[in-house]
């Protein structure tokens, strides 16, 4: 049927985001909600940003990837949220080619550096619990920004691949994508030409980033229990998987959405499940990472305290 379409093919200018099909009593609620969402999340990360940036005794490794981390978010959340805010009371719901083409660019972009920089977090863990004495060389200023470049890059490699091979496909009058943003499922679904590639490279990608990453976060987190394990004292031990809790309930929220939606072949044909995991990590996880942070670290609390007195007293 595909191929017999692309006989008639004419090129499109502009696609149809279809969203969340709901009755307009509803929209509404669901716009509230989606707002409501997004500011908690401009909230959460610009806060992290700011204390982590004025706290110097938050001027460490860790937190400089966490720094990142909520950069990130921010900036993902940002690519997808604006434009699904504009369309849900839009009667015409239109997204230009173009517009799409450098929605999901940035969007891949983002969440593969995402990935990238997890992996970095956890082999930072590993290098100050299990190698302290030669944390500050491992870790040193030159090799985290490194670390951090190198996350960005594998992340832009990904994204131009995937972007490249998703929009060379040929799309036939059908213009309407069952999605609230512009993502790979979606829009191979509604391509007029033979996908098979385009799944198979969609798979391989995301099997290699997520094995690879997930890879060297198990291996950290495998030294880190060995060690952990190790210490005499119950508080200690304590206060040291209090340090690692964090990102590893972030991982598994993220690594597990992922996961779903790109590493199954079979979660290109079932949309309305895409777009309930999609909502979860392009919004609910940008959310809840700051919180995550900021409830279960010590530090970053008692820096978020300080700033706030701060600023009261200022006033």
């Amino acid at each position: 049927m595909k191929l017999e379409q692309s006989r008639n093919y004419t090129e499109l200018t502009d696609f149809i985001l279809l969203g969340f099909w709901t009755s307009p009593e509803a929209q509404v609620p669901l716009f509230l909600l989606f707002l409501f969402i997004y500011l908690v999340i401009l909230l959460g990360n610009l806060s992290m940003l700011t204390v982590i940036k004025i706290d110097s005794r938050l001027h460490t490794p860790m937190y400089f990837f966490l720094q990142n981390l909520s950069f990130l978010d921010l900036c993902y959340s940002t690519v997808i949220a604006p434009k699904t805010l504009a369309t849900i009371f839009s009667k015409e719901k239109k997204i230009s080619y173009n517009e799409c083409a450098t929605q999901f660019f940035f969007f891949a972009l983002f969440v593969g550096t995402e990935g990238f920089l997890l992996a970095v977090m956890a082999y930072d863990r590993f290098s100050a619990i299990c190698s302290p004495f030669l944390y500050t060389v491992h870790m040193s200023q030159p090799a985290c920004i490194r670390l951090v470049a190198g996350s960005y890059i594998c992340g832009c490699i990904n994204s131009m691949i995937q972007t490249g091979f998703t929009f060379s496909l040929r799309f036939c009058g059908e213009n309407r994508l069952d999605h609230f943003f512009c993502d790979v499922p979606a829009l191979i679904k509604i391509s007029c030409v033979d996908t098979f590639v385009n799944e198979i490279v969609l798979f391989i990608l995301s099997a290699l980033i997520i094995i690879s990453t997930i890879t060297i976060i198990l291996v950290s987190y495998a030294y880190i229990l060995s060690t952990v394990l190790k210490i005499p004292s119950t508080h200690g031990r304590s206060k040291t998987f209090s340090t690692c809790g964090s990102h590893i309930a972030v991982v598994s929220l993220f690594y597990g959405t992922v996961f779903f939606m790109y590493a199954q072949p079979g979660s290109i044909s079932s949309p309305e499940k895409s777009k309930i995991v999609a909502v979860f990590y392009t919004l609910i996880i940008p959310m809840l990472n700051p919180l995550i942070y900021s409830l279960r670290n010590t530090e970053v609390k008692s820096a978020l305290k300080k700033t706030l007195l701060r600023k009261i007293s200022w006033q």
